[in-house]
This record gives structure tokens, C-alpha cells and sequence, in this order.
């Protein structure tokens, strides 16, 4: 048994997909994966209990391990620029078995994440008909929970066939709506600027640290994840003009764009009010109506409520095309990889991911689940960061026009370091339930993928 023969990849060979997407696509695409929870949720949270308005040095530090891992995807992206992102990047330099893993924690990312967003749209759109005096049918209301009367979650369930639907279109056509919301969404962000840095009281920024140093790390630890996502941009590869030179330029500015605008709004978020009072799921809005400023807190929540959508799109567009990845090489089933003639886009990747993220987002209590988001996606980066060592090894370094990881090994040992030192600060639940999903994901290589690789052929 071979698990680490490696698949040797033709970037000149043709593709079924149509190449459609420019720079402003990816950077849209990687904006509306990665701006969603973190810059509407999770910043009132992780102020109020870990990191007070040090928060934003949380962001910074955050920012910092980010990038390091996105130099790796870089690189990667530009000398190895066909679809599968750390999936297939990861069968060049390591072999198939440790491809698999990647492409399994990445599975596990995007699922839960677009059923989640799922879940937590649904939330707030049961908030909006109650507001109405309308209601749903308790059982109908949230996943599975016989204390709360509840088994099936009948608006994540509609969220998630919507979505599905809209990104079997063409990819130009079904980023349209994903760019459409960004800007939206950058338009939100922009009036609670614009709005709040009048109303910023310096005194709000006392004390700076009330949890001190360590405060700022677990606030790390955790709005880290409001960065994922820009791996999405690697995932369109052989729908992207130029892939070599847009893919790592498209990475980058995501990640350089969605820093700023967590920083600023952080900043100003507890500028605004006492970092005590944000320990609520919608801390831009309740900002707003601190400040008795109500209508503007209302377009803020009907906006955020909106532009959700683009991490569910981003997302699932992601996951179908990761899912379409797999089947060609066969670790999963090959008809996966169908492509429709019309659109040009992996129409079974997309029915089976949404199948499968439909009975999570509408059964499946995901409170545990998403934790595994956490610890999957660190695993994956610390692979990426190896596989840049390893790339430089085989393939030597890059050619001139593509993108170079400075200072290697050492930079990518760096990254290696800070993920580890990230994911020891999380649960002992969290390292129990990703366990369980490794057996999971081993079962099926074992029991399927190796069997009916292409390799075997």
C-alpha cells in the first residue's frame, strides 16, 4: 500500500470550467467568505470577555498569522494554479494520503460554515417575523432538541436550497450577487464609521488591557477565525484569467482588506460604548442604539442580515468546487465531476455538497460541530506551511513572475509554530469531537478512496 504516491499536475491541460473571473472577483469572492460573523458578531463577544479594547491587538496578531499562512497559499497558488487549492497542492508535495486530510479538514470547514451562517440567518429572520407577530411551528423552528420541542429548521433548510440554486449558475453570473452584497456590505460598514467616529469617547479605551496579555492572545485564538475563508480565491483557479499572477494578488488583498476594516471598526466598536456592555450577538447595531442613534442600528441589522449571504455563497461555491476536485482524482465518486455543458459549472459537486450541508443546517445542533471549524483549518494551514518547505525541495524556487515566500524555511516554521500554539488553546471538546471527524475521514479514505484512486491506474 502506497499512501503517498503523488499525482503529477499538467497546468496547461484544459478545463470544463470556463475561464470568467479577474482580480476584482477573487478579492470580492475572498471579502464575502471571509466578512460576515467576525465583523458583525464575534468582536462584542471577545471584547467583552477576553480581550477588553485590546481586542484590536487581537485582530493585529490574528492579522500577522494570517498573512504568513496566506504567503503559503501564495506561492502555492501561483506555481500550482489548478482547482482544489491546499487539496491539490498538498498531492504534489506530500502525496495522496496527507491530500486527503487536507481536503477532508477543508470539507469539514466549508460544510459547517455554510450551515451554520444557514442556522444563524434563520435566527435572525425568525427575529424579524416575531417582530411582525408571525411564528413558525416550534418543531420547525431550529435542529434537533427534544427538551425544546424542536426538529427541523425550516428557513436554514429554504436558506441553504437558495443558495445551492444560485451557485449552479455560470461562476460570473453566480458571483454577481456575491460582489452585489459585498458592496452592500461595504456600504454598512462605512455608515458605522462614518457615523460612530463622531461619538468615540477615548475615556471608553480605559483600561486598554483589563485582561492583560493573556486576554489578547485568547482574543487571538478566537477572531482568528473570523480571517477563513480567503482560501475560498484558491478553490476558482481554473476559472480565473491569468491564474499565476490574479490568484496570489486576489489572496493577498483580501486579506490585507478585511485586516483594516476589522481593525477600524474594533477600534471605533469600543471607542463607542464600555467594552462591559458588548457581550451580545449584534454589537455594531446595539453600538448604534447605545447612542440612541435607532434607525441607523436598524439599517446596520437589516444590512448585516443581508449580506450574510455572501459567506453562505462564497462558501458553498468553494465547497462544490472542492468536492469536484476530490472526484477527479477519484477519492471520492467519479461521477461527481460532471460538468454541465450550459453553465460550466460541477452541477452533482453542488447538489451532493448542498444535500449534505442541508440536513446539518436544518437537524443537527451545530454547537459542537462548529467547533471542529477551529481545529480543522489550523491543521490544514500548518500542512500548507510544510508544503512550501517540501515544494522548494522538489520543484526548487520559483520562477520569475511568480510568487516567492521570503525567508523560507523559516518563515513557514514561524507559521508552523504560532498555528500549534493556537490550537492548544483550544477545548479539550474541541480536540475530543476532531478526533471523532479524523476516524470519519479516515474510514472513508481507507474503505473507498484509496481503492478507486485514479493513481491506481
Amino acid at each position: 500500500m502506497n499512501l503517498f504516491r503523488k499525482k503529477q499536475i499538467n497546468t496547461q491541460q484544459s478545463s470544463h470550467l470556463s475561464k470568467t473571473l479577474k482580480l476584482k472577483d477573487l478579492i470580492l469572492l475572498g471579502i464575502g467568505a471571509v466578512i460576515g460573523t467576525g465583523i458583525f458578531v464575534v468582536p462584542g463577544q471577545a471584547a467583552a470577555n477576553l480581550a477588553g479594547p485590546g481586542l484590536t491587538l487581537s485582530f493585529v496578531l490574528a492579522a500577522f498569522i494570517v498573512i504568513l499562512t496566506g504567503f503559503s497559499f501564495a506561492e502555492f497558488a501561483s506555481r500550482i494554479p489548478v482547482i482544489g487549492g491546499a487539496y491539490s497542492y498538498m498531492y504534489v508535495v506530500f502525496g495522496e494520503f496527507i491530500a486527503w486530510l487536507t481536503g477532508w479538514f477543508l470539507l469539514c470547514e466549508y460544510m459547517l460554515a455554510v450551515a451554520s451562517v444557514a442556522s444563524g440567518w434563520s435566527a435572525y429572520f425568525q427575529g424579524f417575523l416575531s417582530y411582525l407577530h408571525l411564528q413558525l411551528p416550534q418543531a420547525l423552528t431550529a435542529g434537533l432538541n427534544l427538551e425544546k420541542g424542536t426538529y427541523f429548521d425550516l428557513i436554514a433548510g429554504l436558506v441553504v436550497i437558495l443558495v445551492v440554486f444560485w451557485v449552479l449558475q455560470e461562476a460570473k453570473k453566480a458571483l454577481a450577487l456575491n460582489n452585489f452584497m459585498v458592496w452592500i456590505k461595504f456600504g454598512i460598514i462605512a455608515l458605522f464609521i462614518v457615523v460612530g467616529v463622531f461619538f468615540v469617547k477615548p475615556s471608553n479605551w480605559q483600561p486598554y488591557l483589563p485582561f492583560g496579555a493573556e486576554g489578547v492572545i485568547d482574543g487571538a485564538a478566537l477572531v482568528f477565525f473570523a480571517f477563513l475563508g480567503f482560501d475560498a480565491i484558491a478553490m476558482a483557479a481554473e476559472e480565473v484569467v491569468e491564474p499565476q499572477k490574479t490568484v496570489p494578488r486576489g489572496m493577498i488583498g483580501a486579506i490585507a482588506i478585511s485586516t483594516v476594516l476589522y481593525i477600524i471598526v474594533t477600534a471605533i466598536l469600543t471607542g463607542l460604548v464600555p467594552y462591559t456592555k458588548l457581550g451580545v450577538n449584534d454589537p455594531v447595531a446595539f453600538a448604534m442604539r447605545f447612542l440612541h442613534l435607532d434607525l441607523v442600528g436598524s439599517i446596520i441589522s437589516i444590512g448585516a442580515i443581508l449580506t450574510l449571504l455572501t459567506v453562505t455563497i462564497s462558501m458553498m461555491y468553494s465547497l462544490a468546487r472542492l468536492v469536484y476536485a476530490i472526484s477527479k482524482d477519484g477519492l471520492l465518486p467519479i461521477s461527481l465531476n460532471k460538468v454541465d455543458t450550459k453553465t460550466h459549472t460541477p452541477v452533482r459537486a453542488t447538489l451532493v455538497s448542498g444535500a449534505v450541508v442541508f440536513v446539518f443546517a436544518t437537524m443537527f445542533p451545530l454547537q459542537i460541530l462548529a467547533e471542529l471549524t477551529n481545529i480543522v483549518a489550523l491543521g490544514y494551514l500548518i500542512m500548507m506551511a510544510l508544503g512550501i518547505i517540501r515544494l522548494r525541495q522538489v520543484a526548487g524556487d520559483p520562477k520569475p513572475g511568480e510568487f516567492k515566500v521570503p525567508f523560507v524555511p523559516i518563515l513557514p516554521l514561524i507559521t508552523v509554530g504560532f498555528c500549534i500554539f493556537l490550537m492548544v488553546q483550544l477545548s479539550l471538546t474541541t480536540w475530543i469531537v476532531f478526533f471523532i471527524s479524523l476516524v470519519i475521514g479516515l474510514g472513508i479514505y481507507f474503505g473507498y478512496g484509496y481503492k478507486h484512486s485514479t493513481l491506481n491506474k
